[in-house]
């Protein structure tokens, strides 16, 4: 998995669209938290996108946007978000490239892996976790990071 200080890859994901995006386009004004999770409407990716919801507004005051990813097609996506009314953007990463660029390690080998990471406005991993079972951890120290990372960074 990559780590601190490390960039973050230069992948291409579809939004809710089915329109390509570059990851890397989303830099400049604000951090970037980027979560990768196995599988949408399912209890524990349920609980995850739950809490990034509900401290959402945490994370834009401290500075930053914050993105899930998995191999869901946009049309699950935009009912999982829907549902659960996400105020944040979810990607489709179809064939798991960007998942394996970020070096998430799938679990028991079958199942899409769970990681988030925090990246500074250069593109440079400033956190990086990941656990299959602690998803009320990967917001919690996120969140942290983010607002440790904001206020060590001047206003723009």
């Amino acid at each position: 998995m990559l780590a601190p200080g490390q960039t973050i890859p230069d992948v291409t994901l579809l939004d809710g669209e089915g329109k390509p995006v570059r990851l890397r386009g989303l830099l400049g004004e604000k951090a970037l938290v980027v979560y990768f999770y196995p599988k949408d409407d399912t209890p524990g990716c349920t609980a995850q996108a739950c809490g990034f919801r509900d401290a959402y507004q945490d994370f834009v005051d401290a500075g930053a946007e914050v993105v899930g990813i998995s191999q869901d097609a946009a049309d699950s996506h935009r009912a999982f978000a829907q549902k659960h009314r996400l105020p944040f953007r979810l990607f489709t990463d179809p064939d798991g490239s960007a998942a394996r660029a970020f070096g998430v390690k799938k679990t028991l080998g079958i199942l899409p892996g769970r990681a988030t990471f925090v990246v500074d406005r250069e593109g440079r991993i400033v956190f990086a976790f990941s656990s299959q079972l602690r998803v009320g951890t990967h917001v919690e120290q996120a969140l942290q990071c983010v607002r440790e990372l904001g206020a060590g960074q001047p206003a723009r």
